[in-house]
C-alpha cells in the first residue's frame, strides 16, 4: 500500500485501483453518506472520457451498502435496486449535454467501475413547471434548473432537505448570457435590448410563468436599462427601466412555454426577435444562416443551479443518496465542463475554455439586482405582473 500526499499536507493510503482526492484547505468530510462531502476529480483518456478518482476519506464515509458497491465488488440486490438508477428533472434546453454526452459518459465510467449498469431517467420541461411538478410529489432525484429562485423554492417548499449552495460553486453548473436573435438583414436594425421596443418589432418572449428563459430575459431588459441609467445619469433610474420593459412589452406577439418551445416558433418566422439563452442562439446558428444574433452591451448572465431531491421525511437511502450525488459533484469536472461548453453554455470552473465566446461589454449576474427573491418581487411582481401584464389585460 503506497501513501501519496495531497495538496492539504495530509497523506493518504493509495488503495489498488483508487487514487486518494487531493482534499481543499476547506474541505469538511462528515461521517455520514448523508452529508458526503467529498467529490470525484476527473482524468482523462485518449478518449477525453471522464474516469475517476474516489477518495478513501469519501470511501470511509459511506455507508456500508455503497462501499460495497463501490470498492469491494459485493452486489446485493437490494442495493443495486436502489442505486441502478438516477431520475433527473431539467429545464429544456440541457436535454442535448446531458444526452449526448454526460449521461453517456458517466454511464460508462461506471460500469468500468462496478461492473453494473447505472440509467438515467430524465424529464425536461420549463423551469417552473419542474418545479411545481417536484413540489407536487413527483418522484425525482435531481433537478437541474433555470434559476436559483427555482432551487431555493424546492427548499422552501419542503421537498428537499440538500443544501444545494454547498455544491460546489455555490451549486451553479454552468451560465449563459440573455442575447437577442432576429431574422437575417436585421432589417429593425436591432442591436440593443431598448431597440425591441421600436414600432413594427414583432417580439416573441418566453412566458415569465412557466419559462426561466422567460424569467431572465425579463431581468435583463430591465437590469439592463436600469445599469445604464446608472452610467449615464450618475445614479440608477428605477423609471428609465420601466420604461424600456413597458415599451418591449407591448411588441411580444408570442409568449411559448420554454426557451425550445420560444425557438421553434422564431425558426416559423413568427416573430422578427427573440430574446433567449446565448447557448440557444449559438445552436440555432450552427444549424442556419437565416439569423443572427445580437450581444447586447449590457445583459445579464443566467446561473443555472443543480439541486438533489432529499425529502426531510422520506428522502434518499444512504446508499442512494451516495450514487446521487457522486454523479451531480462530476457535473464539475473538466470533461462534463467541456460538454456543457460544447453546448454553448459557460463554464463556471475554468475561463480558458469561455475564450470562444463574445465578449460582453458590461456583463451583470442577478446579485446586480439584489439576488432573485428581491428581483422577482420588485421586477417581476411588481413591474411586470401589476403594471404591464394588467395593462394589457385591460386594453
Amino acid at each position: 500500500m503506497a501513501l501519496v500526499a495531497n495538496n492539504s499536507g495530509l497523506t493518504l493510503p493509495e488503495v489498488e485501483g483508487i487514487s486518494p482526492l487531493s482534499i481543499g484547505h476547506k474541505s469538511r468530510i462528515v461521517g455520514s453518506s448523508d452529508s458526503l462531502r467529498g467529490a470525484m476529480r476527473p482524468v482523462f483518456n485518449k478518449s477525453n472520457r471522464c474516469r475517476y478518482r474516489v477518495s478513501l476519506v469519501v470511501i470511509l464515509a459511506l455507508s456500508t451498502s455503497v462501499l460495497s458497491i463501490l470498492v469491494s465488488g459485493c452486489r446485493r440486490q437490494s442495493d443495486l435496486a436502489r442505486a441502478g438508477s438516477i431520475t433527473l428533472y431539467g429545464f429544456s434546453v440541457i436535454k442535448e449535454p446531458l444526452e449526448k454526452e454526460i449521461f453517456p459518459a458517466y454511464r460508462d465510467d461506471w460500469r468500468q467501475k462496478t461492473g453494473q449498469e447505472l440509467s438515467f431517467i430524465p424529464s425536461y420541461a420549463g423551469s417552473e413547471i419542474i418545479t411545481n411538478q417536484i413540489v407536487s410529489g413527483v418522484e425525482a432525484d435531481v433537478a437541474i434548473l433555470a434559476s436559483a429562485r427555482n432551487a431555493d423554492r424546492l427548499v422552501e417548499t419542503g421537498s428537499t432537505k440538500h443544501d444545494w449552495r454547498r455544491l460546489p460553486h455555490r451549486g451553479i453548473l454552468n451560465r449563459t448570457a440573455m442575447v437577442i436573435l432576429v431574422q437575417r438583414g436585421n432589417r429593425h436594425r436591432i442591436h440593443d435590448f431598448a431597440d425591441l421596443g421600436r414600432k413594427g418589432v414583432r417580439l416573441i418572449h418566453c412566458d415569465p410563468v412557466s419559462s426561466g428563459a422567460g424569467q431572465w430575459s425579463l431581468l435583463a431588459v430591465y437590469g439592463g436599462a436600469l445599469l445604464r441609467s446608472g452610467r449615464l445619469e450618475g445614479f440608477r433610474n428605477p423609471a428609465r427601466a420601466v420604461e424600456a420593459l413597458k415599451a418591449v412589452w407591448s411588441n411580444v406577439v408570442s409568449t411559448p412555454g420554454s426557451a425550445r418551445e420560444a425557438r421553434t416558433q422564431f425558426e416559423r418566422k413568427e416573430g422578427d426577435a427573440l430574446i433567449t439563452y446565448e447557448m440557444e442562439a449559438l445552436q440555432l446558428l450552427e444549424k442556419s444562416t437565416d439569423y443572427e444574433m445580437i450581444v447586447p452591451a449590457t445583459t445579464i448572465l443566467a446561473e443555472h443551479p443543480v439541486v438533489i431531491i432529499n425529502h426531510p421525511q422520506h428522502g434518499l437511502s444512504p446508499a442512494r443518496y451516495a450514487v446521487v450525488e457522486l454523479f451531480v459533484r462530476s457535473l464539475w469536472d473538466r470533461a462534463a465542463q467541456e460538454a456543457w461548453v460544447r453546448a454553448r453554455f459557460r463554464s463556471v470552473t475554468d475561463e480558458v475554455l469561455n475564450a470562444g465566446f463574445t465578449r460582453i461589454d458590461h456583463p451583470f449576474t442577478v446579485a446586480d439586482l439584489g439576488e432573485w427573491k428581491r428581483a422577482y418581487q420588485q421586477i417581476i411582481e411588481d413591474v411586470w405582473k401589476r403594471q404591464i401584464q394588467t395593462s394589457r389585460e385591460n386594453e
